[in-house]
């Protein structure tokens, strides 16, 4: 059976992520508010019917019935309406970028999940090998108290340092099985064994160059460049508002009574004199969350250099504890070996060997926590930089369109003719 990789995780992820399957819908539902707005700059035309009896009676007929139809059409808002759309238009592309963060948690959990999940198995690997080994070292301890070379006081030692390891490899048995619900979790499936995971992916030369990346790429600063957009655009909107609107109007009627047609039509432009100072309150407010959208965009910005200098850091720091490891681990096997040497001629106790292995046992846990810390970092700065998706990993899975949706309503059509092709859409994102 085929080890699961890490582009396995990433790809079962990505395609079994609920919370991209949540923020795919919401910005669907973006989408419509767009078709919506464009949807109130053509006519509206509505069928009325009415029963009505009149009194005192001025017929035989003593009910009225009245059938019509009404249409109206906002022809002139001094841009109000347009604005509106624009703005919308804004948030839908702001939108994307949140859905565009939402894969990079998501995939970025994928990885965490996958190195948590190999650091506890080796970790339990390294667990289980120390409980063989300190076994076989009270076996030796039980032979060299059966000739006196030692006391009871060193089989003790050795009983107690293998109850200790026997607890620790308990212990690491569980955190394997907690990583193991981690990864179902992130990735949507259990997983079965685990491959060695490729070689960690480039991310940039520098911490300036990784920064520039980011405060270009970053999903959360191109969201908050279109919110601020939208802001501005709500703004002029809130002003256009304060202006007199142009209608036209018209109506088609006929009752039971006069047995006659009955048509209106004309134009009728409307202003609000008066509202209590709603609609001053309404500019102030759009302007307040411009200022606030401008105030976020700035925030953003530090937040992504301030993220992507940790995650850098973070790299360096692990990369230096992998090779300070190494050392310790290299400088713990001769010790080890020397250690256990001199105590078969009876120049060190049994104590110095368990300490001895211990110390080597430590210097490879950190090792495996080192790697494990390097790999998540460098993801880590992925993400900081904006660049942690599906489509910069290539992981050859099929990718969710964020424009399909929108082009096919963003023209507001009917059910019929360009509606059947938003069925298409509609289907081919599982959603009918």
């Amino acid at each position: 059976m085929r080890a699961d990789t890490l582009a396995d995780a990433l790809a079962g992820a990505y395609s079994n992520s609920q919370l991209l399957e949540q923020n795919r819908a919401l910005l669907r539902a973006a989408d419509e508010r767009v078709a919506q707005a464009v949807a109130s700059l053509r006519p509206v035309l509505r069928y009325v019917a009415s029963a009505k009896t009149q009194f005192p009676k001025t017929s035989s007929k003593t009910i009225v019935l009245t059938q019509g139809l009404t249409a109206q059409w906002l022809v002139y808002d001094f841009g109000a309406t347009a604005y509106r759309t624009e703005a919308l238009k804004e948030t839908v592309l702001g939108t994307r970028e949140a859905l565009r963060d939402i894969e990079q948690n998501v995939l970025l959990n994928a990885v965490s999940a996958y190195m948590n999940l190999r650091r506890a198995i080796e970790t339990a690997s390294l667990s289980s090998n120390n409980v063989t080994l300190i076994t076989r070292e009270l076996r030796a301890a039980n032979d060299r108290f059966e000739v006196g070379e030692i006391t009871r006081t060193d089989v003790a030692l050795a009983q107690s340092r293998l109850a200790t390891a026997r607890s620790a490899l308990v212990e690491a048995q569980g955190q394997v099985a907690d990583a193991r619900e981690f990864y179902r979790f992130a990735v949507g499936r259990l997983p079965g064994s685990l491959a060695a995971p490729p070689r960690a992916p480039k991310t940039a030369g520098s911490l300036d160059a990784a920064v520039a990346v980011g405060l270009r790429r970053h999903p959360s600063i191109l969201q908050a460049q279109h919110q601020v957009s939208a802001a501005e655009l709500s703004v002029a909107e809130a002003e256009a508002n304060r202006k007199p609107k142009v209608n036209l109007s018209g109506t088609v009627s006929r009752n039971n009574v006069t047995g006659g047609l009955s048509k209106s039509a004309g134009v009728e432009m409307s202003a609000t004199l008066y509202q209590g100072g709603a609609q001053s309150s309404l500019y102030r407010a759009a302007f307040a969350n411009a200022e606030a959208a401008r105030a976020e965009l700035r925030q953003a910005t530090r937040t992504v250099r301030q993220g992507v200098a940790e995650a850098w850091t973070a790299v360096q720091v692990a990369r230096a504890s992998i090779e300070a490891s190494d050392q310790r681990i290299r400088a713990a096997q001769v010790a080890y070996r020397g250690i256990r040497e001199e105590a078969a001629l009876g120049a060190r106790t049994t104590l110095d060997v368990l300490d001895a292995e211990q110390e080597l046992l430590d210097a490879r846990t950190s090792r495996v926590t080192a790697e494990s810390q390097e790999y998540v970092a460098v993801y880590e700065l992925l993400s900081a930089m904006g660049l942690l998706t599906v489509e910069h990993l290539r992981l050859g899975v099929k990718t969710y369109d964020p424009a399909a949706y929108y082009n096919a309503v963003k023209t507001a059509p009917l059910q019929t003719g360009r509606g059947d092709r938003l069925d298409k859409v509609l289907r081919a994102i599982g959603q009918k």
